[in-house]
């Protein structure tokens, strides 16, 4: 792991100042949402088998990526670099890059958890009409009690991960904010499930309204960091790189 995290600090390939880690992390970001693009317009057309596939696979592997990504490199393009790696005025710094590398940072929380609920959700929603997917026109909801066990099982791992966490790297205040602000976000975006399946108790209708969210989210998340990128790697650079 020491070894995959020092590659991950030299000199990126897309010849700015940023890191390997940092390229790897832009380029990934493309790939992703020109993948979501392609099966949101796949959905569009109705070719409801290429739209599945696609979504499935790419979300698995963001999933899969950002995860053992952060376990290398922690959470914000900042998280090797500190303050040094942006060499802007104090005053752009604070009142611009931070609250967009922050927004970004909730966007990825955001946008990893709807990828796990879109998965669900997809899979709970759908039917197959003569060999062929299609998105089920009924009733869809999932009862409070169901929910808070659910809860109740995605709180206890974060806990177990945040512990191993802490028995080999120590205590930090900090992480132990994300790990916390990742359980109140989850508990959040629960409630709100609870709200919009009585405003949408259709399954078809609320994957077709929420697809349409998480890919806002996906498309802004996107924005976002290619902002923070050309910030911190190509218009003002700082000591690393």
């Amino acid at each position: 792991m020491n070894d995959i995290a020092v590659w991950l600090r030299e000199p990126g390939f897309f010849g700015t100042h940023a890191t390997v880690g940092a390229d790897v992390s832009q380029l990934m970001a493309t790939l992703f949402t020109t993948l979501f693009i392609v099966g949101w317009i796949q959905a569009r057309k109705h070719k409801t088998d290429h739209h599945h596939w696609l979504m499935f696979g790419g979300m698995i592997a963001m999933l899969a990526f950002f995860t053992s990504y952060y376990l290398f490199r922690n959470l914000g393009v900042l998280a090797f670099e500190g303050k040094e790696g942006f060499g802007g005025p104090q005053w752009l710094y604070d009142q611009v890059f931070v609250p967009v590398l922050t927004f970004h940072i909730l966007l990825v929380t955001i946008g990893l958890i709807m990828a796990i609920y879109m998965m669900v959700l997809g899979f709970r929603s759908q039917t197959f009409v003569e060999g062929k997917r299609v998105l089920k026109e009924a009733m869809l909801q999932t009862s409070g009690r169901r929910i808070a066990m659910i809860l109740g099982g995605i709180t206890t791992v974060v806990l177990l991960f945040f512990g191993s966490r802490v028995m080999t790297a120590g205590f930090s205040m900090g992480k132990f904010s994300v790990y916390l602000g990742l359980i109140i976000l989850i508990a959040i975006v629960f409630g709100i499930e609870i709200a919009i399946q009585r405003i949408w108790p259709n399954g078809a209708r609320r994957h077709r309204v929420l697809g349409k969210f998480t890919m806002v989210i996906y498309c802004v998340l996107f924005v976002t960091g290619t902002f923070t990128y050309t910030m911190l790697y190509i218009l003002y650079p700082g000591k690393i790189g």
